[in-house]
């Protein structure tokens, strides 16, 4: 038995950081289930985690020696949402940053998990007072917040609400170190959490400067890079998280971001152009 008492995890949507929560848990040695809204979307997720499997290997000291199969073998997939949550211990939320999308699912969920269930949202700007009624249970619900690129940028943000029973946050905590990630426990609710309190500023600017026609993504990326030292550019992070979470964050907001979300739209998402997974964004790439 784990310190934290979680064995079985669901992960709720596979996409880029979805199936990264996913193989990382399988990876540190929980039973893991992956959900998503349709067959075809799990049958991608497969080969997804495939690839996570090759990447551990090439990146993470270990995973060599049958530790990236292993986490393959401790992953299943499925469309069936009362089955994906039928015995987990904790369900992890990773589906697309909307309220409204967020709310109908653990709605769903709470009617679905068994009374032992501990609820997370991994959502990156929503605040988990703002959903924590649909779940049915809010004093088993907190948020559980992970940087993209998972293996190697290994924290984990825990934020409760006001509601949130103290022994669920520490079980949370103590799973997030189990499953091998850095637990940052944040003591009261702020939107965007420490990583993106810091980070999504920083890319609503730079996407303001090449939207509003100031300079080009690629000579912001140069500025950043060379002023400040740091490995990437905010478009080059931006291309890593995939062109459809800033997009989705921008619309929530207001007249200015909702412009900026017309230019990201219309020079690349509309043209396919995603980030790294689809190959392109506001770079290209060789897969």
């Amino acid at each position: 038995m784990t310190t934290s008492g979680i064995t079985n995890v669901t992960v709720l949507g596979t996409g880029v950081l979805g199936s990264q929560i996913a193989f990382q848990s399988a990876y540190a040695g929980f039973t893991v289930t992956a959900y998503d809204i349709s067959d075809e979307i799990i049958d991608k997720a497969k080969h997804r985690f495939a690839d996570l499997a090759k990447t551990y290997e090439a990146e993470v000291p270990g995973a060599r020696d049958g530790g990236a199969q292993a986490a393959l073998d401790r992953l299943t997939g499925t469309a069936d949402l009362a089955k994906a949550v039928a015995d987990a211990d904790l369900v992890i939320e990773a589906v697309p940053e909307r309220i409204d999308i967020k709310r109908d699912t653990w709605t769903k969920v709470g009617q679905f998990a068994p009374a032992k269930t501990i609820f997370a949202t991994n959502s990156s700007t929503l605040l988990p007072s703002q959903i924590e009624d649909a779940t049915g249970r809010p004093d088993r619900f907190l948020a559980l917040h992970f940087a993209n690129q998972i293996w190697k940028f290994n924290t984990a943000e825990v934020m409760g609400t006001a509601d949130t029973d103290p022994a669920v946050f520490d079980r949370v905590v103590a799973y997030a170190h189990e499953m091998g990630m850095v637990p940052i426990p944040i003591h009261k609710e702020k939107a965007g959490y420490v990583l993106n309190s810091l980070l999504v500023p920083l890319l609503h600017a730079a996407q303001e400067l090449a939207a509003f026609g100031y300079a080009e993504p690629k000579d912001i990326d140069d500025v950043w890079r060379i002023g400040t030292g740091a490995p990437k550019g905010p478009f080059e992070i931006l291309d890593v998280v995939g062109l459809t979470t800033p997009y989705n964050i921008l619309m929530s907001g207001g007249e200015t971001e909702k412009k900026i979300a017309a230019w990201l739209k219309e020079n690349y998402i509309d043209k396919g152009k995603l980030g790294l997974l689809s190959g392109e964004g506001f770079y290209k790439y060789d897969h």
